[in-house]
């Protein structure tokens, strides 16, 4: 990205900390399905994990055939070692898909699942308004 210097000249401006994190996460994890991958995913039996704040799941509507898990408390709930998790983290092999709004902060959540050992951890590329996309074309 070019920006304007104070001096009147143009520079390239470096990339923020959370954009370097963001494409650090990124890189770790495996291929990025898109929502046009859903269908298969949920056939083979992935678990989707719909962690968009409950405001946008009011405003935007559920994803049918996910299970709802908050970001404040992901790592517990999917850690199959934890006491916290939910029955559907039964095992580290586990295929994980986790879905924000975007595409952004879930990224960082299945970065975060792959530092746990759920190496199959991943997230679906533009979140779910790239599933609103697809159903509006």
């Amino acid at each position: 990205m070019t920006v304007a210097s104070a001096y009147g000249g143009r520079v390239e401006a470096l990339p923020s900390r959370i954009d370097r994190a963001l494409a650090a996460a990124r890189a770790a994890l495996p291929p990025r399905p898109t929502a046009e991958d859903l269908p298969a995913l949920q056939a083979r039996n992935a678990l989707i994990v719909d962690i968009r704040p409950v405001e946008d799941r009011r405003r935007d509507g559920g994803l049918p055939g996910a299970v709802v898990v908050e970001r404040n408390v992901l790592e517990w709930r999917l850690d199959p070692t934890s006491p916290d998790r939910i029955p559907e983290a039964t095992g580290l092999d586990r295929e994980i898909v986790v879905v924000c709004n975007s595409g952004y902060a879930s990224s960082l959540a299945a970065a975060s699942l792959q530092r746990l050992g759920l190496h199959r951890a991943t997230d679906l590329d533009g979140g779910y308004q790239s599933l609103v996309a697809g159903r509006s074309n």
